[in-house]
């Protein structure tokens, strides 16, 4: 029996559409649907357990993955079958997560699991786009409870228009890159890279993407009620005591709050909030504490975030005693680590970051093979956050979503100043080695100064900045340069990178409903002034790009050689280039342009005596002579026929010089005329008619003898 389906259209603005389809797959989940855009489809559940976990948190997992049979693909490498998750789909992850995990009762604690699928790819529609909608969707067809429905969209310009989900190609002449999630009344999250857009047409851009997400939720809502909108679900609440919160209350917020004003470190401020907590529940028995210690703690938290928040509210005083756009005391350096190709540190308050660049051949690029995309990065960066970054010490299981993400966002603000021509592989590598607000920001800084360290021409240094927000619904406060307390505590996490001239990258995540476009444009203002006195500090370390790579860096030449060539280059099983590299020191890489047809030959050394005998080496093979000119050559084998002459030019290539082209006079033998080792000058004259062979002359360029004339007879 076919199963009924129900189905709603999103119409676009360029003519698209995208099909919301439930009932035919996936009916065992508390909520699926199908999401179609062009031969796109993407694959949503949404399943939440009928029992709380015992954890005091949501333990919600999104996850998405690009099944490559959705692209007619097989997996790379030689385990035929998706694995771990790339660096793509974990930022997928991460952007759908952030939007939905506010959404979800603050005392829901049930295992929830929400799951994406590509499971049919269509080059013109890039899937990340529609993951939110298909999330958002199979949790409203779900009993699961969730506050209202959200969306998200990409957000592209060209020729001045905006575009909504714009495709890969779009994409890459587009000056704007912007994913927006947001309800039907609030943004809640943007994450986007752009060419030094100004403050107001990111706002135009947010603002344009906001109404294309009111339509997709719209579609969302008419879909559930044409199935028959479920009653959300009833859940085992938190415990909770009133009388007891107010008791704690009373007892911590006057103190909390002397603390958040009068504390000057994070660890003064941690010490003095934990000896506080301690100090309350001393006021309880072992069978009280034994009942409602968890909830002491819990209530005790929620004094200590509202001092904290008053006190800013309130004073406009912060926790370590700076004005609302007062950016912490910096010092930066360069050049810290002798061996590397470039480093720095940056360190803003209690947060350092140490930055390292490692130049390299295309060879060291990062290849990207997924079922949407594939190709090569040659300018990448690594985002390190250990534990005793912020004095802990925690399990090591590999790297997490969030230096992914992090990682991903410093990439994104860099990559819009790299240098066009620039011949290397750059790798980037931060190492957080303090925390307290905002180490991607840093990783931005201690990036920037790490790649002009190491010679790297970028356009323009770029710098970065973490806004936050507290706000009670009538008075609220932008704060520049935030706490990892205020990022916690507060309501807003906005990150906003860019030159002296616009922005490149920006992260947002939104904690409150109704966030209005007068606050926005207020913390992009401010980010701006941020922004630009970090710039200062950074140029006042290091102006500009060093001229040169360092000493003991190495160099990259790029040689244009017809294909023809290459086969030379390479030798017989590879013997030609081994040995070459063998006695020159140097790496060489050659790829081929399918375009030009013509091969591509990386030449990467730290000695330039090493580089000019691969250059050499290349000259002499590539050497191809021109009929009519002249040219020196040695003399390397006496034959009974002629001698075998060298260009001294191009070692290596050999030509005949024949016995009947040393002199104008006849030659008996050839030793009479010139002797192994002689240096002189030939012409070229192509290639013979007759002997099909190349052609060089010594007596061309002689002076020809004149003719004697014959005796007449009598």
């Amino acid at each position: 029996m076919i199963p009924k389906t129900f189905t709603q259209e999103i119409q676009l603005s360029d003519g698209r559409t995208i099909t919301l389809e439930t009932g035919k797959l996936a009916k065992q989940a508390d909520g699926s649907v199908v999401v179609r855009s062009g031969n796109c489809m993407l694959l949503a559940t949404a399943v939440s357990a009928r029992t709380a976990s015992p954890v005091d948190f949501l333990p919600l997992t999104v996850d998405y993955r690009e099944k490559f049979a959705a692209a007619g693909r097989f997996p790379g490498g030689f385990f035929k079958r998706e694995a771990r998750p790339s660096n793509e789909e974990i930022l997928t992850m991460r952007l759908v997560d952030r939007v939905l995990r506010p959404l979800f009762p603050k005392d829901y604690h049930a295992e929830t699991q929400v799951m994406i699928q590509l499971m049919s790819h269509d080059e013109n529609v890039m899937p990340d786009a529609l993951a939110g909608l298909a999330a958002s969707t199979a949790i409203q067809l779900s009993d699961i409870p969730f506050e209202y429905p959200i969306s998200e969209v990409r957000v592209g310009r060209l020729n001045g228009e905006f575009i909504i989900n714009p495709s890969a190609a779009q994409l890459a002449e587009s000056d704007v890159d912007i994913m927006i999630g947001a309800s039907a009344d609030s943004v809640a999250m943007v994450e986007g890279e752009f060419d030094e857009i100004s403050e107001q047409e990111m706002l135009d851009a947010i603002a344009f993407g906001h109404e294309a997400i009111k339509a997709q939720i719209e579609a969302q809502v008419k879909l559930a009620e044409a199935v028959g909108k479920k009653e959300t679900r009833t859940y085992e609440e938190e415990d909770n005591d009133a009388a007891l919160e107010e008791v704690i209350l009373e007892k911590a917020y006057e103190q909390c709050y002397a603390i958040a004003k009068n504390a000057s470190s994070k660890a003064e401020r941690g010490e003095a909030f934990s000896a506080l907590k301690d100090s309350i529940k001393e006021g309880y028995t072992e069978e009280e504490l034994e009942e409602k210690s968890d909830l002491i703690s819990k209530y005790f938290g929620a004094a200590q975030k509202k001092a904290v928040r008053d006190l800013v509210l309130n004073e406009g005083i912060r926790l370590d005693g700076r004005a609302t756009n007062e950016i912490r005391p910096i010092w930066c350096e360069v050049d810290y680590l002798p061996s590397t190709h470039g480093s720095s540190i940056f360190t803003r308050g209690e947060t350092q970051a140490l930055a390292t660049v490692t130049l390299g051949t295309s060879r060291e690029a990062n290849i990207i093979d997924l079922p949407t995309a594939q190709g090569e990065e040659n300018f990448y960066l690594h985002y390190n956050f250990p534990p005793f970054c912020t004095g802990e010490a925690r399990p090591l299981r590999g790297t997490s979503r969030r230096e992914v993400g992090h990682g991903n966002l410093a990439q994104r603000a860099l990559k819009k100043v790299m240098p066009a021509d620039c011949p290397y592989t750059v790798r980037v590598v931060s190492e957080v080695l303090e925390s307290n607000g905002s180490s991607s920001m840093a990783t931005v800084c201690s990036g920037t100064m790490a790649l002009m360290d190491a010679g790297v021409q970028i356009k323009k240094p770029v710098s970065g900045i973490a806004m936050g927000l507290i706000s009670d619904g009538e008075k609220y406060a932008v704060l520049s340069d935030i706490l990892g307390d205020e990022d916690h505590l507060g309501d807003m996490d906005f990150k906003v990178t860019g030159t002296e001239d616009g922005i490149t990258a920006c992260q947002m995540d939104i904690k409150i409903k109704g966030l209005s476009y007068e606050i926005l444009t207020q913390a992009l203002e401010q980010a701006r002034q941020g922004r630009l006195h970090i710039l200062e500090k950074i140029v006042e370390t290091i102006a500009a790009p060093e001229a040169d790579v360092k000493p003991h860096a190495p160099r990259m030449i790029n040689r244009i050689i017809p294909n023809e060539y290459i086969g030379a280059l390479i030798g017989p099983g590879g013997k030609v280039i081994q040995e070459l590299q063998k006695e020159s020191g140097c790496t060489i890489v050659i790829n081929e342009d399918p375009v030009t047809e013509e091969g591509i030959v990386e030449i990467l050394g730290t000695s330039a005596e090493g580089i000019a005998m691969v250059e050499a080496k290349i000259d002499s093979i590539t050497f191809k002579p021109q009929v009519g000119n002249t040219y020196e050559v040695k003399v390397i084998k006496m034959l009974d026929f002629g001698a075998v002459v060298e260009y001294t030019e191009a070692p290596g290539n050999e030509v005949l010089l024949h016995v009947s082209e040393l002199a104008w006079e006849r030659t008996e033998n050839v030793s009479d005329v010139v002797n192994l080792g002689d240096i002189l000058e030939v012409k070229y004259f192509g290639i013979d008619s007759r002997t099909r062979k190349e052609k060089v002359s010594r007596k061309a360029l002689l002076p020809r003898p004149e003719r004697k004339e014959r005796p007449k007879k009598d």
